[in-house]
C-alpha cells in the first residue's frame, strides 16, 4: 500500500510505502501469486509512467461534471487493445483493456 499519511496497517499482509518505486513494484509483480491492482489517478499515473500496466479498466458515466482528477496521466502513450465491454442499464460502460507491448 502506497501512502503519505496513514500509520497503520489492517492485515500482516499489508505494507505501507512512503515512495513509489517502479523497479520495487517490478519485483512484487514478478513475485505475486495474482493480479496486483492500482487504484487510484495519482497511484496509477505513477504505474503508467513506470510501465508497469498490463491491463487496464474504464469505467464510463453517462454524467458529465467539467472538473476532477483526470484518470489518465499526461505524457504517456500506450496502444491499447480491447478485450472486453460491459453494458450496464443505467449507461454506464466498463472496458477493459491489454497494453500492448
Amino acid at each position: 500500500m502506497y501512502s503519505k499519511t496513514l500509520e497503520t496497517v489492517a492485515t500482516r499482509r499489508t505494507r505501507i510505502e512512503r515512495h513509489f518505486d517502479p523497479e520495487s513494484v517490478r519485483q512484487m509483480k514478478a513475485a505475486a501469486e495474482s493480479d496486483l491492482t492500482v487504484g487510484g489517478p495519482d497511484l496509477a499515473a505513477h504505474a503508467f509512467g513506470g510501465r508497469l500496466v498490463d491491463e487496464c479498466s474504464l469505467f464510463v458515466a453517462p454524467i458529465t461534471v467539467g472538473s476532477g482528477k483526470r484518470s489518465l496521466p499526461d505524457n504517456v502513450r500506450m496502444d491499447l487493445e480491447l478485450l472486453d465491454v460491459r453494458r450496464f442499464g443505467n449507461g454506464m460502460v466498463h472496458l477493459r483493456y491489454r497494453v500492448r507491448t
